[in-house]
């Protein structure tokens, strides 16, 4: 029944595999080797003491800029459906998450949090949750069904009040998404300097995720218009420490529009290409990362195993010292009964072996002797039987001091132990290499993967 029940399920699997590209194939794979419930890696690093983080199985593309800078429009071009308002107005007053899914469906801000747990901190500012939603659609255009896309707040100068604090809400999403696309637009609003001043902050510790396009370039005029706007834009971003880079690229973008053709040079297609880069990116560091977490429980459970080892060595010597000086506080007071008791024997011993006579001849001489060991014994019986009663406290004592051990493993964790670092470095390393190979094989020929 239950190789029917497998043999099923890998059917189901092998069907699905095939409406899914490679690169989503791979990072779904992954993404379950860390969440499994009975041998996920994340389960298996708690058990030795290490924190890991399941990777994510779409990249995440944070659109910014001033208002009405296209950012909405692109979206609905990249994934081929109009899900997001536009319009001359600031449409989008707060956070849109835009994803692919199952069915056509829109969540407001609790469930968005119930979705997408890594983004439960945006909390902190007050009043995002309330302007925050989920768009999720079942276009499989482009490479949509590895992206989701967070359409963020039109940016202006000037009065306008929003309702949570939007500069450093962008701040902390520029660090959680993999990239940022930054939009200027042509018409007036190019240089607005809450656009200015946010990129320039992203840019110090997020400035490889940034891409900068003019979009709707189709609507700035003639060419020396666009190439004027371009100049202003370039030379106002490079009047910022650590935005006057060299090599500083800003590709011209509109939405194409057939009943409106344009002559001006349309690198929207870059866009894409650069979503793609970052995918790919995105499935080599997360293969990478799968193989640095193997290495990392390896070494865990090495070290754990090791460590159980040495206690229980040091645990057997704990155990003999402490019966020696057990042993020993043990027989001293039986010693010292053992000397009085022998003692006392002695003296009747001697006078049966030497007779009545002998015995008051050898008292004549020894009787000074006997007058000073007498009052010798006196005068320090007592301390002597102290001291004794006293060292054999004292090694009772280290006794049970000695017998305190350190905890071990039983036999049936040291064998779940054993077999969770044979999954590990058999199966999990194995997958891996197996992943690994699929996505080279979409750049390179088999022959090359000897």
């Amino acid at each position: 029944m239950s190789g029917k029940i497998k043999s099923r399920s890998a059917a189901n699997a092998d069907s699905m595999s095939g409406s899914v590209s490679c690169n989503e194939r791979i990072l779904r794979d992954c993404h379950q080797l860390y969440t499994d419930c009975d041998s996920g890696l994340i389960s298996i690093a708690q058990s030795v003491g290490v924190s890991l983080l399941a990777p994510r199985k779409k990249i995440t593309v944070m659109l910014m800029g001033n208002h009405s800078a296209g950012k909405s429009s692109f979206i609905n071009w990249y994934i081929e459906e109009h899900i997001q308002r536009t319009g001359v107005a600031i449409e989008t007053q707060g956070f849109s998450i835009v994803t692919s899914g199952r069915k056509r469906e829109s969540l407001t801000g609790n469930a968005t949090l119930h979705l997408y747990p890594h983004f439960k901190s945006l909390q902190q500012f007050k009043g995002v949750s309330e302007y925050m939603g989920t768009e999720i659609s079942t276009s499989r255009q482009k490479r949509f069904s590895l992206v989701t896309f967070v359409d963020t707040p039109g940016l202006v100068d000037g009065d306008m009040k929003y309702p949570f604090d939007v500069d450093q809400a962008l701040l902390w999403l520029g660090e959680l998404c993999d990239l940022v696309l930054v939009f200027f637009d042509p018409m007036g609003q190019a240089l607005c300097k809450r656009t200015l001043n946010i990129v320039e902050r992203l840019n110090e510790a997020q400035g490889d995720k940034l891409r900068f396009y003019l979009s709707k370039a189709d609507e700035a005029g003639t060419e020396s218009d666009r190439q004027r706007v371009m100049m202003q834009i370039v030379q106002e971003l490079c009047k910022r420490p650590g935005l006057n880079k060299c090599g500083f690229d800003m590709p011209t973008i509109y939405i194409p529009n057939p009943n409106k053709p344009s002559r001006c040079v349309n690198q929207v297609e870059e866009v894409c290409k650069t979503i793609e880069k970052t995918i790919n990116q995105t499935v080599q560091n997360t293969l990478n990362s799968l193989e640095k977490d193997c290495e990392l429980i390896g070494t865990a459970i090495t070290d754990t195993l090791s460590a159980d080892r040495q206690a229980a060595v040091s645990n057997r010597s704990a155990r003999c010292k402490g019966c020696v000086l057990g042993l020993l506080g043990a027989v001293l007071p039986l010693l010292l009964l053992s000397v009085l008791a022998l003692g006392s024997l002695s003296r009747e011993l001697l006078e049966l072996t030497l007779g009545e006579n002998n015995t008051d001849t050898l008292a004549l001489y020894m009787g000074p002797v006997d007058k000073v060991v007498n009052s010798l014994s006196v005068q320090s019986q007592l301390y002597c039987c102290g001291g004794l009663v006293l060292l054999s406290f004292l090694l009772l004592l280290l006794a049970r001091l000695s017998f305190r051990t350190r905890p071990t493993l039983s036999g049936k964790q040291k064998r779940q132990l054993q077999d969770r670092l044979e999954y590990v470095q058999e199966v999990v390393k194995e997958k891996k290499k197996k992943l690994y190979a699929e996505y080279l094989r979409q750049s390179v020929g088999d022959h090359d993967m000897d």
